[in-house]
């Protein structure tokens, strides 16, 4: 399956793309904790979820990686999440790769 890479640089624009067309959206964790900028800065209850419902509904999937975004429960108020959010062929493929090459 030939893929191309597209990013208009706005989480719901990119989603909509995505809908629309197939794909996948990805915005993953970063191991290195002392590196700020790269820890996720989605929000669970304001951005994930709200897209995560949408795009199961569309038959897709959402996760963070380990598990289904909408089974992750909300410790504080703004949580941020890591996300892959798209096809579920894709989002389980990706899901494969991180189990098997996450520390």
């Amino acid at each position: 399956m030939p893929f191309s890479l597209r990013y208009i640089g706005s989480l719901v624009a990119d989603f909509h793309r995505n809908l629309l067309y197939g794909g996948i959206f990805l915005y993953p964790a970063d191991n290195k904790k002392d590196r700020a900028k790269f820890r996720p800065k989605l929000r669970l209850l304001y951005e994930a979820n709200p897209l995560a419902f949408i795009v199961e509904q569309a038959g897709g999937k959402a996760s963070d990686g380990v598990c289904r975004i909408m089974d992750v429960v909300p410790t504080e108020l703004h949580q941020r999440v890591p996300l892959i959010i798209g096809s579920r062929v894709n989002v389980e493929e990706a899901e494969r790769f991180i189990k098997k090459y996450d520390h």
